[in-house]
């Protein structure tokens, strides 16, 4: 075989032409689809990441809102984009672990639909009661709450919401049957609260700090492993006693599955970054965000599974479905 005929028969994957085609990413825009409505805490969380991710990476990050299905339809719409880091998929832990719990046929697959990139931190839940209550401690709580079935009630932001089965865990782990009563968001509970037609509510501590720092509402403790900054006196479940009371509405940067690792790699340590910027972290601890857990990015998807897997009990026990 001559020198032409050896070219010949080189495979071309193997030239350097068409090695050096190979585009680098990103060289163009990034879609990030969030399940959500615009202005929820999804984007609260996203769209400073993405301001910065376009200053690093060079190329535009752009936001779309996708909702429907309690974040089934957006999720689902990223399940079927191409692998190849120009859609994302920012997502709470709704769609991804509550979700197939409530839902029969959802369009992805939590287990196989997606590559996780990096758990970004996440909204805790507090328990709050009014501020006159003579409730003044999560002890105080359970107490009042074993009494009778139904003597303590808790408004959420509604069936099937975080807030809702965090409110059902601390009854499971307290050994009381609280009585739910679900509202149309944040407001409507806590004005239940403070007309004294509901004794407490299980919500997100974001929507509930202004009335606990006014005194109007007790926070009796976050649900997160850790203080929320933004109420650096109100204590974790944990330490109030109820090891298990562990929950957070958490943000999940996804892929659609078959990512390249280079990608998910690239893209996992530039969010680590930026999340730990002093301003970024100062704007998270403003909104009441927490820091997630610290999971390397190739544990990510087993710790959704564990997740799921924590958290089936709870929606059962809850009656939640969609």
């Amino acid at each position: 075989m001559n020198r032409r005929q050896l070219l010949a028969a080189t495979p071309l994957l193997a030239t350097p032409a068409l090695v050096q085609a190979q585009p680098a990413w990103p060289n163009r825009s990034v879609r990030v689809i969030i399940p959500f409505t615009p202005g929820g805490a999804s984007d609260l969380m996203m769209r400073p990441v993405a301001e910065r991710l376009e200053r690093m990476l060079g190329q535009s990050f752009v936001i779309d809102n996708r909702p429907g299905g309690g974040g089934a339809v957006g999720v689902g719409a990223a399940a079927n984009e191409r692998p190849d880091g120009y859609t994302l998929l920012m997502s709470t832990a709704g769609p991804l672990v509550l979700l197939p719990s409530m839902m029969a046929n959802l369009p992805y697959n939590p287990a196989r639909s997606f590559t996780y990139i990096s758990l970004m931190g996440g909204a805790p839940i507090v328990c709050a009661v009014k501020g006159d209550s003579p409730i003044r401690s999560l002890a105080d709580y359970a107490t009042a709450a074993k009494r009778a079935p139904d003597a303590v009630s808790f408004g959420s932001s509604g069936i099937g919401s975080m807030g809702h089965l965090t409110g059902v865990l601390f009854g499971m782990e307290a050994g009381a049957q609280l009585l739910h009563a679900p509202f149309r968001g944040a407001p409507e509970a806590q004005t239940a609260v403070l007309g004294g037609t509901t004794t407490s509510l299980w919500d997100t501590a974001a929507a509930n700090v202004q009335a606990i720092r006014a005194g109007t509402m007790r926070g009796l403790c976050v649900s997160s492993a850790q203080r929320a900054a933004i109420l650096p006196d109100v204590p974790t479940a944990r330490e109030a006693g109820f090891a298990n009371v562990v929950s957070l509405n958490w943000f999940m940067l996804c892929a659609p599955a078959g990512l390249p690792p280079a990608i998910g790699e690239r893209l996992g340590a530039a969010v680590r970054e930026i999340l730990a910027e002093p301003a970024i972290r100062e704007r998270m601890d403003s909104i009441a965000f927490v820091p997630g857990e610290n999971v390397p990015q190739a544990g990510l998807a087993a710790w959704v599974q564990g997740e799921q897997q924590r958290w089936a009990p709870v929606v059962r026990a809850s009656g939640a479905s969609m």
